[in-house]
């Protein structure tokens, strides 16, 4: 048996019944796309057997399922790609790389037909060093540094295809070091709406008090807003051209109203500023944040559904306000890079707590893993909740109530609050935790000095390492004690 939070894997058509009860063939969600349970009670993804895996790699261990982070960004792409085009609109995907980033998944999404967002000069070279083209990636960032800038305005023929403006400092800034290299900046200003939507109000990042962009509104009535301001400063200055505006209103969005409302408010600034200099800017990015199903039972936001009611929204905004629909882009990266991955783990010790009286349970079950924080700091920080089952055998044991934590010294150090495991678990046990394929390794640390894992990628039977494990001797190469 393996874990069971209301989750039914859903047999093939040829499943047979496993000993604890549950059918092996498709997992199902949240589980990545190809992963199926085999008759033994242990999981493969991609073709590949996780427990031999483990055995062949090490735990802990980020596991991405190329296939079907592929067939994600290729399922938006197309969505977003059919939904315009019956509006006679364009509309370019960039993958977010701050979900998940390295130069194997770099040149996944570019052949896929995506961009590359990225956010630090880490991002940027890595985009670049993968080979994407420079016209297809761009740079965002509230505090960009001159090295930042520098490379993104040298990169390729002309630089990167976009620089996004956070700040009316900015403007200046980022003019000044173009003047200097001799060359023309094509830049997007990053307004905020007041649009608040996501998760977690750290994920929220289309209201008002937060660090990123202008607000579309005005202090005071009679006044220009301080992203109208910043548009007018940026077409004084002839080293920047002016691409469009961005709008990010937050993560983990399941309901498509938040991107219909911030529509409305970008297009109407845009309005405005064509109304006040005759410059109608071609392009609108409307940011990512895409929902995915972290638990079973959960629902992903379908492709189709925010395709068309976007672009619907954009339309009806470009009509209310007399001007021409705008070039649209987004920016997603949980909703192709989260759900096509997992992180595994072996068990090491397995503690009952009793619970104070007068509590939901009496017990709980304490599984610690050979991980933690420091491969999912998100549990910790936005009490983000994700789902875990033994995937290395089958059982016949009752399920228990259980606790997933790790070996970090930190009472918070837990990676899955409540999910229901065999009472049988033990050391040794394989254990894997879904949708930790965006923002798991890319948020990862090395607190309490452990290494951070590796990841690899499995496709048709096949394992490519993607990043190194790092080891004890990696931590001790930076020491220069």
């Amino acid at each position: 048996m393996t874990a069971t939070s209301g989750h039914d894997a859903g047999p093939a058509d040829d499943s047979r019944d496993l000993p604890g009860g549950l059918p092996d063939g498709p997992l199902g969600l949240p589980w990545p796309r190809t992963a199926v349970r085999r008759a033994d009670g242990s999981v493969a993804v991609g073709d590949v057997g996780l427990p031999e895996l483990a055995a062949a790699q090490g735990t802990p261990l980020y596991v991405v399922d190329e296939r079907d982070m592929r067939e994600r960004a290729a399922a938006l792409r197309d969505a977003m790609t059919t939904a315009f085009a019956e509006h006679g609109a364009e509309v370019e995907l960039f993958y977010a790389g701050k979900a998940f980033l390295c130069r194997a998944v770099a040149r996944w999404m570019s052949q896929e037909g995506l961009g590359i967002d990225t956010a630090s000069l880490g991002e940027l070279t890595t985009a670049l060093s993968a080979g994407v083209d420079a016209a297809r990636v761009g740079l965002h960032g509230n505090n960009k540094s001159d090295e930042e800038l520098e490379l993104a305005l040298t990169a390729g023929d002309k630089g990167i295809g976009r620089v996004v403006l956070d700040s009316l400092v900015e403007v200046d800034r980022v003019a000044d070091v173009a003047a200097g290299l001799g060359v023309r900046a094509r830049v997007m200003l990053r307004v905020t709406t007041g649009v608040h939507a996501g998760g977690h109000e750290y994920i929220s990042t289309g209201h008002e008090d937060q660090k990123f962009g202008l607000s579309v509104h005005p202090a005071r009535p009679g006044e220009d807003s301080p992203a109208l301001t910043a548009l007018l400063a940026i077409l004084a200055r002839p080293e920047l051209d002016l691409l469009g505006l961005h709008s990010h209103i937050g993560s983990q969005i399941l309901d498509p109203a938040g991107f219909d409302a911030a529509a409305r408010e970008v297009l109407r600034v845009r309005a405005e500023l064509a109304e006040r200099t005759g410059v109608l800017v071609p392009e609108v990015d409307l940011g990512g944040g895409f929902g995915v199903a972290y638990l079973p039972g959960e629902v992903e936001l379908d492709p189709e559904r925010i395709a068309k009611e976007t672009a619907a929204a954009v339309v009806e905004a470009a009509a209310e306000t007399g001007t021409a629909v705008p070039r649209v882009s987004f920016e997603p990266g949980r909703s192709i890079a989260g759900p096509a991955g997992l992180t595994l783990y072996t068990v090491g010790t397995v503690k009952p707590v009793r619970l104070p009286e007068g509590s939901e349970l009496a017990e709980r079950l304490y599984v610690s893993i050979d991980g933690g924080m420091g491969d999912n700091i998100r549990p910790a920080l936005y009490g983000a909740a994700y789902h875990a089952e033994l995937v290395g055998r089958t059982s016949s044991a009752p399920p228990v109530r259980a606790r997933v934590v790790g070996k970090h010294c930190e009472s918070g150090d837990i990676v899955v609050h409540d999910v229901d495991l065999p009472a049988d678990v033990h050391a040794g046990d394989l254990l894997a935790v879904a949708v930790t394929g965006a923002y798991g390794r890319s948020m990862a640390s090395t607190y309490n000095l452990l290494p951070r894992p590796g990841v690899v990628a499995v496709r048709d039977g096949e394992v490519t390492p993607l990043v190194r494990r790092e080891s004890v001797a990696d931590l001790l190469a930076l020491d220069l004690g």
